[in-house]
């Protein structure tokens, strides 16, 4: 079940997504690792940030609402907490790099570079920069915070991008030229909702991150897009995965690799199940290796 991705060989084409299995560490005591080729840590800064102030989950009918706000340690507490039992975890740990400037972005790449136990680095472009815009929604803010994380370490970068993008093959494109080894579709989509009983919006920042099942279908077309317009640029598929069929959805899209993130909450050993899927699948429909349905999607 290995893929290659970005020149990275990988021991299954799932990826447990950040946000969703804290530092690894934690996660690790409660669900086997074992199904996953990589498992991306919660996002974190140069400095600690608090995050946003509850509520700060909501559901919204089979899927979520959440405006954490990214509340995290800071790079270095987070190190030196978690860094040493890296090794330790029968997975690859990525680091997920956030920041409200370029070169809070580089810090954070500058602060992993030497550690052994991380294998790579997601950027989780969809972060709002000093003037309250996201770095994802343009191909130019976008490239130059991959280029300067690219200056900043040797590890592997895959650059997290946003479905609110007017053009998402645009930056897609531009972070791919900035040096991207590969890219993540997607982030979470903006979503709101009200407490009719309250007259309140579900989270206490109003506006948040829609993920789970609803997000699919944007998140397919995200990869599908991108995909039919860079073929070249390996894809990390993101957003409401639940089953081995949606793997397989996926990697026909284009992506070469799946990330499980949402239904890690309600399942937190999900990963087992789907992987046991998937091989099935592959079984019943005579697929010798998930690298052979990457973008078999074809145009009608």
């Amino acid at each position: 079940m290995a893929v290659e991705l970005g020149g990275n060989e990988l021991r299954s084409p799932l990826i447990a997504a950040s946000g969703t299995v804290g530092s690894v560490v934690e996660f690790a005591e409660v669900a086997s690792l074992r199904p996953y080729g990589a498992a991306v840590a919660k996002s974190v800064a140069p400095v600690a940030w608090d995050g946003r102030k509850p509520p700060r989950m909501a559901p919204a009918g089979a899927s979520m609402l959440n405006g954490i706000g990214i509340q995290n340690p800071g790079v270095e507490a987070w190190l030196q907490e978690f860094a040493p039992s890296f090794a330790d975890l029968d997975v690859e740990v990525w680091a997920s790099a956030v920041g409200h400037t370029v070169a809070e972005f580089a810090r954070v790449a500058a602060a992993i570079d030497s550690v052994a136990g991380v294998g790579a680095v997601e950027v989780n472009l969809a972060c709002p920069n000093l003037d309250h815009d996201m770095f994802a929604l343009s191909p130019d803010a976008s490239a130059k915070v991959i280029s300067e994380v690219k200056a900043a370490t040797d590890k592997p970068i895959g650059a997290k991008l946003s479905p609110n993008s007017e053009d998402i093959v645009r930056v897609a494109a531009a972070v791919q030229d900035a040096g991207a080894d590969w890219v993540v579709l997607t982030n979470t989509a903006w979503g709101f909702g009200v407490d009719i009983d309250t007259r309140k919006p579900l989270l206490s920042g109003g506006v948040g991150g829609y993920s789970g099942v609803g997000l699919k279908p944007i998140a397919l077309r995200c990869v599908w897009e991108v995909h039919q317009s860079l073929p070249g640029f390996p894809i990390v598929g993101c957003g409401g995965v639940r089953s081995g069929r949606d793997v397989v959805e996926y990697l026909m899209a284009g992506a070469s690799a799946v990330q499980i993130g949402s239904t890690h909450f309600a399942e937190p050993r999900a990963g087992r199940r789907i992987i046991k899927e998937l091989k099935r699948w592959m079984r019943q429909n005579n697929e010798s290796s998930p690298a052979d349905l990457v973008g078999t999607a074809s145009p009608w």
